[in-house]
């Protein structure tokens, strides 16, 4: 038997519940999210309640007080099957054009028609699973992307995924034909997700992965679309990094932005000299921004 600690969330407030959990580095936490049902909740599981309030005090203490303000968990007491099925409750399959997120454990079951391809996703990643509105935007302007390519072009474009935290943006990518994709963390811990990942999607050939901040990992590389699904902060700081990397022609997608912050993200990247056509792009209350570079 577990005991679960769960709160429940602002949905905004997930992304930096989940940087919290991730300084923290206690693995009995978890941020789930639910697109579909407009819910979010961080979940702790423990061996009893005097060790799941133990838990909840720890995490408080790492929490900003504007995060945790107000916030208390709710304990009960779940067989272990529960717990792992509880996991299953919250992890849908979900597609975008000819690409399909499916979870693990739907391997066998889900129907991917011809001509489509999947990507397979474990249950346990409460937040690398695409089930949140800043990595689906970043999908749909990848699909976007590769329908306009012929199968030989792709093969021969560059891609990378600046933050990619368990790697799915690669990994998709990967699927969708692109086999020079590049994938960059500043979270040892992500990338040797994100391998794994690429590994039981059967792509880890294709998708080169390492363990660098995102000024030294761009530096010396080009990219025909690069992906950044990082916060708007994060963005804004490395706006001219990001903006050098973009080959002639090439499309920078920024997500992980919410939309009232959109038009101060555009502005901090138009002082750092994004020129060319800018395509925005809504999801509930985050929204992507998407350059493409003259040639």
């Amino acid at each position: 038997m577990l005991v679960e600690a769960r709160i429940v969330i602002d949905r905004a407030k997930a992304e930096a519940w989940s940087d919290v959990l991730a300084a923290h580095g206690d693995g009995r936490w978890s941020v789930f999210e639910d697109v579909d049902a407009k819910t979010a909740r961080v979940c702790g599981y423990f061996g009893d309640e005097v060790d799941a309030r133990e838990g909840w005090a720890a995490l408080a203490r790492r929490a900003p007080r504007a995060l945790r303000a107000g916030l208390e968990p709710a304990l009960r007491t779940v067989a272990d099957e529960d717990w792992r099925e509880s996991y299953k409750a919250h992890f849908k399959a979900w597609r975008h054009g000819r690409l399909h997120w499916v979870p693990e454990w739907e391997r066998a079951t889900h129907r991917v028609p011809r001509g489509h391809v999947a990507v397979y996703l474990d249950p346990g990643m409460a937040f690398g699973t695409g089930n949140h509105e800043t990595t689906r935007l970043c999908v749909q302007r990848l699909v976007a992307f590769a329908e306009k390519l012929a199968p030989r072009q792709r093969r021969a474009t560059a891609i990378i995924d600046a933050g990619c935290g368990s790697g799915i943006l690669a990994i998709s990518a990967a699927k969708l034909g692109f086999t020079k994709v590049f994938a960059f963390d500043n979270d040892a811990e992500a990338v040797a997700i994100a391998r794994r990942n690429a590994r039981r999607n059967g792509v880890g050939t294709l998708v080169r992965t390492a363990t660098s901040d995102l000024a030294s990992a761009l530096r010396h590389r080009r990219g025909a679309l690069v992906l950044a699904n990082i916060q708007s902060n994060v963005l804004l700081a490395c706006a001219e990094d990001l903006l050098r990397c973009l080959e002639p022609g090439g499309r920078l997608v920024l997500s992980g932005i919410l939309a009232s912050e959109a038009s101060l993200v555009v502005a901090g990247f138009r002082a750092a000299g994004a020129t060319g056509r800018l395509h925005v792009a809504h999801m509930g209350e985050w929204s992507s921004l998407t350059w493409r570079a003259p040639r």
